[in-house]
């Protein structure tokens, strides 16, 4: 394992190098507490530019990459507002695209106006838009996505400086779940649609979101939705608040000879097409499936592999678009980078509603006292059944469990017995990986 997802310290991004050096670029405008937190959350951005690209993921399937999703989660003015300013510098031609297409309808609502009421008025053009605005309605958000389907199947992306956005995108927060499991399984909206211009249709929904909020707003958001899939399919990066400084942090400006640096990598996302499978990528995959099933039998906590399952699809979508974005070729460090996002969003769950996963709900600075821990790690290096049972009863877990859980630990090899003083020993490889 290569990180501790119950640690207060949140994960250390990998130091960009070979066939990274992209990230040091989004990086390098950004203050230097926002870093680690802006790298997963600009890829839904970044992704968004591609089409007709689809990857061989571990389960022999072809997936597109589009359905990224990311929630940026801080306290006020801890400086989530950068995600904005970098998410503009990505999209300037999404910008443009969608100033002509705003003109086009423009133009036509002026003819409207100026046809008398006898006469005939001109058909509404056929406008697509590839980064709506944040208010857009859902009726607006779902004649966006035919428009897109019709044109070709282009990815939108939608940046919501507030995670309460999402309910007017999706037609109330009852709907949220529904939409957002579509969004990230790529399927259609689920029902045909009438618009205000009588235009029906049921899209395939191919949508790029990122939301900001603080961690009270994200508990309030999420707080029924974490048992039907909908939680967990949200990627996760949260960013502590730090210790007071009496300095204002100073931001980079998205000049020139950055956009021109950028540019050139976006042209490698816009001309990538076809179907590809990187073998290294998908061992990467392999690989944090088997330490996950390890992080969830330590806490012997079922949420935890469960949300394991999408953290690290989710992380395999990310690093196929570093991939792209390195020329198609792989490194080392994207496979760690992908480690990393897996973990940090699993760590940011964890930090943020831990306790909430067994249906509690306690005040944020109170959520790693309550929510799931690694056992072994409270337990000294030996110990006996009746610590490990004690602990368990503490964490209100059932005292029967104790054995199944010493046995797993064994079998994982996390620990040994010794049947003489009938103790329990955490092995080194453990402790060294730990």
């Amino acid at each position: 394992m290569n990180y501790n997802i119950f640690d207060r310290t949140a994960p250390a991004m990998p130091k960009p190098s070979k066939g990274t050096e992209f990230c040091k670029l989004l990086l390098s405008q950004a203050t230097k507490d926002m870093r680690d937190s802006l790298v997963p959350m600009a890829i839904p951005a970044l992704s968004a530019h591609l089409t007709d690209v689809e990857f061989k993921y571990c389960d022999n399937k072809y997936y597109e990459l589009c359905g990224q999703m990311g929630h940026l989660i801080g306290s006020s003015g801890i400086g989530k507002a950068q995600l904005t300013h970098l998410v503009e510098a990505i999209m300037r031609s999404f910008r443009k695209h969608d100033e002509f297409e705003y003109q086009k309808l423009v133009d036509w609502q002026r003819q409207v106006k100026t046809r008398g009421a006898n006469k005939e008025k001109p058909e509404r053009p056929d406008v697509c838009f590839w980064f709506p605005p944040a208010d857009l309605t859902n009726a607006a958000f779902l004649q966006n996505a035919i428009a897109l389907e019709k044109m070709g199947g282009r990815t939108q992306y939608l940046n919501l400086p507030e995670v309460e956005m999402a309910d007017r995108i999706c037609g109330g927060h009852k709907a949220v779940s529904q939409m957002i499991r579509n969004i990230y399984d790529r399927q259609r909206a689920g029902a045909l649609r009438a618009t205000a211009d009588g235009v029906t249709g049921n899209p395939i929904l191919r949508t790029n979101i990122t939301m900001s909020s603080t961690p009270e707003a994200a508990r309030a958001f999420y707080k029924k939705d974490f048992t039907n899939g909908f939680f967990g399919r949200i990627p996760f990066a949260y960013k502590a608040r730090s210790e007071r400084k009496g300095v204002i942090p100073r931001q980079g400006a998205y000049g020139e000879n950055f956009l021109s640096r950028l540019d050139e990598y976006l042209l490698r996302l816009d001309n990538c097409k076809g179907r590809f499978e990187v073998k290294p990528l998908n061992k990467i995959a392999d690989q944090l499936a088997g330490e996950m099933v390890n992080i969830a039998d330590l806490a012997d906590d079922d949420t935890i592999f469960e949300l394991s399952h999408r953290s690290i699809f989710a992380a395999w979508k990310k690093g196929a678009t570093l991939w792209i974005l390195n020329d198609q070729n792989w490194s080392r460090s994207i496979g760690d980078f992908v480690i990393w996002f897996c973990y940090y969003d699993l760590w940011s769950k964890v930090q943020v509603f831990g306790d909430m996963f067994k249906g509690a709900d306690a005040p944020i600075d109170e959520v790693q006292k309550s929510g799931p821990k690694n056992m072994l790690d409270d337990l000294p290096n030996t110990f006996n059944e009746q610590q490990l049972e004690a602990l368990r009863m503490n964490l209100g877990k059932s005292k029967e469990g104790t054995n199944h859980q010493l046995r797993t630990w064994k079998y994982r090899g996390f620990i040994t017995y010794n049947d003489q003083t009938a103790l329990y020993t955490k092995t080194d490889e453990y402790l060294k990986g730990n």
